[in-house]
């Protein structure tokens, strides 16, 4: 749902009416409550409820969320006209400026000015993969804005590796995706030094030294996080994959786009290579292609991963 359609539903809410736009022609919740539930009525170029219902339903659902989202537009000045922000990118964009109001993420932004970092590899840090921000003006900006960022880069190429240190690190785990990194206190606690590559940007390892440091691997289980894996597994033999702690969800529920292959046949294992896996690994990786699930690394815990492939 985009940032009209969301204004939308408040103008309904508020006003009992909304004029008919493209963008609420298209949208499947709109679409729903027109057809299905009946709960808003189509007029002339407006939309328009007096259905009980609908207002329960929004001030349940959306009423909170929305005056939230508008009150950070406004107070950072992104509330224009033409604003067409994804509501995930909202909270994205709220997420990032509370950490950089607390201090958390001053470290990832003072090495993506140093690396002259690229539009690509910021988005992959921040948004669902490295071609997100592409032809999204106003959202780099927002972006920008919220990271305190002058200018990005436009090239591919990203040569730098992000490390969160410890003072005296005990392992080393190299993290598929930026979440953990955002979140220091822990990994410091426990002597937990992170790196973060960029997904599959991995040639740069070659040139990485882990100082005989145990190193463990964190990342999506789908079908990329562990080709990319398999990948690094080239570049630093000895590392090892952690097991996750989160529960799994549905592939396509969550309308996610990195699929298994050869599903009708899941001891082939996606046709992944599994020689650097063991047992325990493979019965969930063939349990989440049974099931057409995979597992999101940021919703594991650290800690319990790294005391899982210890015990």
């Amino acid at each position: 749902m985009n940032w009209v359609t969301l204004k939308s539903l408040n103008e309904l809410y508020r006003y009992k009416e909304t004029k008919i736009k493209e963008t609420l022609i298209k949208d499947s919740l709109f679409q729903h409550l027109l057809n299905d539930t009946q709960e808003i009525k189509e007029g002339y170029k407006v939309y328009y409820s007096d259905d009980e219902d609908f207002f329960e339903m929004y001030e349940e659902e959306y009423l909170e969320k929305f005056n939230q989202y508008y009150a950070f537009l406004e107070n950072n000045q992104l509330l224009k006209p033409q604003t067409r922000f994804e509501e995930a990118d909202i909270i994205e964009l709220m997420d990032m400026k509370r950490r950089m109001d607390s201090g958390e993420l001053l470290p990832i932004r003072n090495q993506i000015m140093q690396n002259e970092e690229t539009v690509r590899n910021v988005s992959s840090m921040f948004f669902k993969n490295e071609k997100y921000l592409i032809g999204k003006k106003a959202l780099i900006d927002a972006v920008k804005q919220m990271l305190q960022i002058d200018e990005l880069a436009d090239d591919r190429d990203q040569q730098y590796m992000y490390r969160l240190e410890c003072e005296d690190p005990k392992l080393i785990i190299l993290c598929e995706n930026l979440d953990f990194l955002k979140r220091p206190s822990l990994p410091r606690k426990y002597g937990y030094e992170l790196w973060y590559a960029g997904g599959k940007n991995i040639e740069k390892l070659k040139y990485s030294y882990d100082r005989n440091l145990p190193i463990y691997y964190s990342g999506d289980w789908d079908y990329d996080g562990l080709l990319i894996f398999n990948m690094v597994c080239k570049l630093i033999p000895q590392i090892k994959l952690l097991y996750p702690t989160a529960s799994s969800k549905s592939i396509l529920k969550s309308e996610h786009k990195s699929l298994w292959m050869d599903r009708d046949n899941p001891s082939k294992y996606s046709n992944l290579s599994v020689k650097n896996l063991d047992n325990r690994h493979k019965d969930i990786l063939v349990n989440l292609i049974k099931k057409n699930h995979w597992i999101t690394e940021e919703d594991n815990h650290l800690k319990e991963m790294v005391t899982l492939i210890q015990d």
